[in-house]
């Protein structure tokens, strides 16, 4: 018989086995429900200390250690000695037929303006708990065009999706450890990283007993942990933010080639603690926001560290606007939007997200379409906002634009 027993952090599910000539009958809807609950608790586990990288409690009642304190007394202090910006906020009117948007975690626009949201919707499967994940278009007057990649094999847990200048379209599924890219028609081109088999996880954790003993492992080629985002260089070099379980930065080749990695768990240079997200400027700079770290460190093409950047709090997001005027951008869970130049220096700031009902998760994904123009995903209000630079902040010194 199965036995769900929690005590503490702890979880198990025991299996103890019919005495001889006892018929057990267990029904397959028992063993996924089962199986769901463990990830229920295994999944509050492991975000449990998510909130500490923005100053909330850690896990088990902890509150902010004295490194982050000190980080965000800094912060306010940097703040208050930066104008805000003045900003406007749209909620888009986003509809879909016979369907309701959830969590709408992604967001990205090609060049015809299409809007490009991937949520946490869809209600179909196991895949360590119902599938949330699902890739809608909307043309330049918001109305829905069509799925992408529907009943797609990676289709899991959603994250981000990005564009390319060729309009390729690129989810990265959080759940499914997998980057797919679309090509401008919607057919894949590429599958990067390899989904864990649902029979797999049985197997060895239901039946065998396993345990994944090691939260943040050295990842490994061709597999990721958790990925969150992806980016490109100018010779279409392609830069995953890997992740969640892993932490590192991988570089491929673009035909998909693993070239190299950076990155283990820890708080020195070369070391990240939860990679939420990732962006390039136009020298091949890569941003890397380290989020646990409250950090956005820096590498060249060859994922060379240069430098870190600490002014804009717990980085949930990363952007650059275009080139001439670019930009980098980043917002927090709180709701704040950074502008820097790309020195990292602090040019100004906005709260948004506010007057939803939630405090939390207010920025999951921006998307720079100028430097006065972008686009806002989140993880709590179930919207998507145009955010609208009208001014304030300071100017950028000449040498850093």
């Amino acid at each position: 018989m199965f036995d769900v027993r929690c005590s503490g952090s702890e979880f198990r599910l025991l299996y103890t086995p019919p005495e001889r000539g006892e018929e057990v009958v267990v029904k397959r809807s028992i063993i996924v429900s089962l199986v769901l609950l463990a990830a229920v608790v295994v999944q509050a586990q492991r975000e449990g200390g998510a909130g500490a990288g923005q100053g909330q409690p850690a896990a088990g009642g902890r509150g902010p250690s004295p490194e982050q304190q000190a980080a965000i007394a800094k912060q306010e202090a940097l703040e208050k000695a930066t104008p805000q910006l003045q900003v406007t906020e749209d909620v888009l009117s986003l509809a879909i037929p016979g369907h309701t948007i959830g969590e709408a975690v992604g967001v990205a626009k090609n060049s015809k303006g299409h809007l490009f949201v991937f949520t946490r919707s869809g209600n179909v499967g196991p895949a360590r708990g119902s599938t949330a994940s699902q890739l809608f278009e909307f043309d330049q007057n918001l109305k829905f065009v069509k799925q992408w990649g529907p009943d797609n094999y990676a289709a899991s847990f959603a994250h981000t999706v990005r564009v390319d200048k060729y309009d390729n379209v690129w989810m990265t599924d959080e759940g499914s450890n997998m980057v797919v890219k679309f090509d401008p028609q919607g057919m894949v081109k590429l599958a990067l990283g390899r989904k864990p088999e649902a029979i797999d996880f049985l197997e060895r954790f239901v039946e065998r007993g396993e345990k994944d003993e090691v939260r943040f492992p050295v990842g490994t080629t061709g597999t990721f942990g958790r990925p969150t985002d992806v980016t490109w260089d100018s010779s279409d070099n392609i830069f995953v933010a890997d992740g969640y379980s892993n932490s590192r930065v991988v570089k491929l080749a673009k035909d998909g080639t693993w070239l190299k990695s950076v990155g283990t768990r820890g708080a020195g240079n070369n070391q990240f603690n939860t990679v939420h997200a990732i962006t390039v400027d136009a020298k091949n700079n890569i941003y890397v926001a380290d989020r646990g770290n409250r950090r956005i460190q820096v590498y060249d093409a060859d994922l060379n560290f240069l430098k870190s950047i600490t002014s804009a709090a717990a980085p949930w997001s990363v952007c650059t606007s275009p080139a001439p005027n670019q930009y980098l951008f980043s917002g927090d869970g709180n709701g704040k939007i950074y502008k820097m130049d790309l020195d990292g220096n602090l040019l100004g700031w906005a709260q948004v997200g506010k007057g939803h009902g939630q405090t939390t998760c207010l920025v999951h994904e921006l998307h720079c379409e100028s430097d006065t123009v972008l686009y806002k995903g989140d993880c709590s209000t179930w919207t998507v906002e145009k955010i609208t630079i009208k001014g304030g902040g300071k100017a950028a010194s000449t040498s850093t634009k």
